[in-house]
């Protein structure tokens, strides 16, 4: 049995899969039809006393809903899922026996690396067209090309994701660390976007291009941070294999 069948029949068998679909899938399905009816939901569970007037949702309200939400508890979901499968080296004797089989350590983590970015990305992707769908059923139509983009900058943005939880798991060892390691990066950069010039760099503008293209931002705002994010992506999977090569176990 190769490396990549035994990766992916633990996503499958271990039912990883399911928690990266149902997030992105529950956030695609529920997000259009939140933004379509609040003012009802307000009005209806709202004091009465209370008068709250919200605008008629757009179509791009819709997956605006989506992406907040898919955004933060979707990638708290792809850290924890790639952390597992990238913390080889958490248990010696897993470690000892994959290293034993092997001369080269990028072997061992290419698939675990791929199989999850794979999987973060199909979750993504099954998210979105609910929510396209979605939208398009209850508030209006959406552009095609604006859709297809925000969708591969968030593919890209997820392999990036993926990359860096690659890296956290050649420094920290428990799956806990990798991903408080592996969040706190991510948390940090666009954090660093604040600073002037810096921003449109930032992997992390990427998680909003879905949403600002769908309001009719081009696709051109969002090429450095796409350069950023698969250097970045490419560096961080180099120095993985570079310090997990170093590691005593």
């Amino acid at each position: 049995m190769t490396l990549w069948r035994l990766e992916w029949l633990r996503l499958l068998r271990t039912r990883r899969w399911i928690a990266l679909a149902a997030v992105y899938l529950f956030f695609g399905l529920t997000g259009p039809p939140l933004a379509r009816y609040a003012s009802d939901i307000l009005r209806r569970f709202g004091s009465g006393n209370l008068q709250i007037t919200i605008p008629p949702a757009v179509p791009a309200d819709g997956i605006s809903n989506y992406i907040k939400n898919a955004s933060q508890i979707g990638l708290v979901v792809v850290v924890v899922v790639a952390a597992g499968a990238l913390t080889f080296d958490a248990r010696p004797e897993i470690g000892a026996f994959l290293r034993t089989r092997t001369d080269s350590l990028w072997r061992i983590l290419a698939p675990r690396f791929w199989v999850s970015a794979v999987a973060a990305a199909g979750a993504f992707l099954a998210g979105s067209l609910a929510a396209w769908y979605e939208t398009v059923v209850l508030i209006g139509r959406l552009s095609t090309g604006a859709m297809l983009a925000g969708m591969a900058f968030g593919v890209i943005y997820l392999a990036f994701a993926v990359a860096v939880v690659a890296l956290s798991a050649a420094i920290a060892r428990g799956t806990l660390a990798v991903v408080m390691l592996s969040l706190a990066i991510l948390i940090a950069l666009p954090i660093a976007g604040l600073v002037r010039g810096v921003g449109p760099w930032m992997p992390s503008e990427l998680v909003g291009a879905l949403d600002a293209l769908a309001r009719g931002a081009h696709a051109a705002d969002y090429l450095r941070a796409t350069s950023t994010a698969l250097l970045g992506g490419a560096l961080a999977l180099w120095f993985a294999v570079r310090l997990a090569a170093r590691r005593e176990l």
